[in-house]
């Protein structure tokens, strides 16, 4: 496997793109690493990006390799992170919670705890995301949340986590019906045809009963934790779906200086894999981290009033098609075809994925072939559509 995985990258180095679909924005353009030059620069003067003060709990790569030691006794490595956490909260099962991209959605509560954040594209030319987040039982507010996709679904398996979700369409259906599968839901899935139950629905609330509509819907982790002891949801890791070494974490600060086919990369731009809110990442080299925009502004948490940022980005070219109603779209979550990029403390390179089966972990592979060595910090993947191509600088 890891000398076709060789081969693969060998064939891809030179035509490496980050593709899509549908909406503004396509292109059938193939650039290669030598062919990105372009800048980005967020914030611009239709849409300013707002003064953000940097974290004080700043998720730097600099400051964040993991000691040997545990700051306090008691302590655990995060397999979301690699960063040292309580271990009641390594012991208890991750949330994974689907958050709207929309400008009117904006800002939400809680998403600057996800470990880990996915964003894909869904129908209608808008991209979603899903933040998988430890530590949760005490938040008060998390939310707003939107509906799922069975494809958030698969790779909230990955980290054995309960899909916190706001309804679906009806193909979302056959997922949480799997007695293995444990979600929570504000709202029935599907259509009366073809539908699935509110599944937890208790758990939700929305900020003004009076005037329900998709920006408003929330829950907390009191609420969850005790609509899934209803359930019988069982609140630690399942050792038969839970992978501890799901992330190959780095024990010292990897900058990927002498990686293959290393690239400056201290501007992502992703206009063309979102073409609606035209999502783009800036490093700050101080810090060690990735600053995430939308619409050419600042996203930011809620409750902290901080923005997104991320040590490790990757980017996951994955084959997609659309369902037979030509609306939804289907991405081949499993596979060991495809390309992308990682990207850390300014630099990135080509890499290979693999996901071997529904609740297997997603795999990075460098161009000889090597698994990636990740920066201990949080991590954003951009899932980019077949024919849609990452800009970086």
């Amino acid at each position: 496997m890891k000398k076709m995985r060789v081969l693969l990258m060998l064939a891809l180095a030179g035509t490496l793109v980050l593709g899509g679909c549908g909406g503004t924005g396509d292109t059938n353009e193939v650039l290669s690493p030598d062919d990105i030059v372009h800048t980005v620069t967020p914030g611009t003067e239709e849409s300013e990006s707002p003064d953000v003060t940097p974290s004080t709990e700043a998720d730097t790569s600099k400051d964040n390799v993991v000691s040997e030691e545990p700051p306090t006794e008691g302590m655990v490595r995060s397999f979301l992170t690699g960063l040292w956490i309580e271990e009641a909260d390594s012991e208890t099962r991750p949330i994974a919670v689907m958050f709207p991209t929309d400008k009117g959605s904006q800002p939400q509560y809680n998403i600057g705890a996800a470990g880990v954040l996915y964003e894909a594209m869904e129908e209608g030319g808008m991209s979603r995301q899903m933040g998988v987040i430890e530590g949760w039982q005490d938040m008060e507010k998390i939310g707003n949340i939107r509906s799922g996709r069975d494809y958030y679904g698969y790779w909230a398996m990955e980290w054995d986590a309960f899909f916190v979700h706001w309804g679906g369409p009806f193909y979302l259906v056959e997922l949480v019906e799997r007695d293995e599968f444990e979600n929570l839901t504000g709202s029935t899935i599907g259509t009366a045809d073809v539908g699935a139950p509110a599944t937890g629905n208790q758990a939700f609330w929305r900020s003004d009963p009076e005037n329900p509509n998709i920006h408003n819907g929330y829950t907390d982790g009191t609420s969850l934790k005790k609509n899934m002891n209803k359930l019988d949801y069982q609140l630690e890791h399942r050792d038969d779906y839970y992978v501890k070494d799901h992330f190959n974490f780095a024990s010292e600060l990897n900058t990927l200086e002498d990686a293959p086919g290393v690239r400056d990369a201290e501007k992502i731009d992703l206009s063309k894999v979102f073409t609606t809110t035209r999502t783009s990442l800036q490093y700050n080299e101080e810090e060690g981290v990735y600053y995430k925009f939308l619409y050419g502004n600042a996203q930011v948490d809620e409750v902290t009033g901080e923005q997104l940022t991320f040590t490790n980005v990757i980017v996951q070219n994955t084959r997609w098609e659309y369902r037979p109603d030509n609306k939804y779209l289907k991405f081949h979550v499993v596979d060991n075809t495809m390309d992308g990029y990682y990207f850390t403390q300014g630099k990135c390179i080509p890499i290979t994925w693999e996901k071997e089966s529904d609740y297997a972990p997603t795999r990075y592979y460098d161009k000889d072939g090597n698994e990636i060595e990740l920066n201990p910090g949080k991590t954003f993947i951009a899932i980019a559509q077949e024919g849609r191509n990452v800009i970086f600088d």
